[in-house]
């Protein structure tokens, strides 16, 4: 299954990627093709995307050039273009990107998964 990560990042230390990556590899372990928004982050913006102490958005555009429009955007774009699924990392309901993309994913039929 094609399957789309998701879940809380901002106002959270190195923006959560390290349960993003851990959450990957299990999917990928299964079987599964996973795109990964930190994995997607990292490839444009360079590693120094996730460091932070305390998840600030507004810090990391400074540092990175970071562009949270071009981010949700990509995010979208491959929901509705190839998904089959959406997984939830914990919290997820807590972050307004992560609630969008699921509402996205259910009004498609998409497969929900709650990690």
């Amino acid at each position: 299954m094609r399957i789309y990560l998701a879940g809380p990042m901002r106002g959270i230390k190195d923006f959560n990627f390290p349960a993003f990556f851990a959450a990957e590899a299990v999917l990928m372990a299964q079987g599964h093709e996973v795109f990964n928004p930190a994995r997607r982050d990292e490839e444009k913006h360079g590693k120094e995307v996730s460091k932070s102490e305390t998840g600030n958005l507004a810090e990391t555009v400074a540092k990175t050039g970071f562009n949270l429009r071009e981010a949700l955007a990509a995010d979208m774009i491959w929901i509705c273009l190839h998904a089959d699924g959406i997984a939830l990392l914990p919290g997820w309901e807590k972050s307004k990107g992560a609630t969008a993309e699921k509402a996205t994913a259910e009004a498609l039929g998409h497969q929900v998964i709650y990690l």
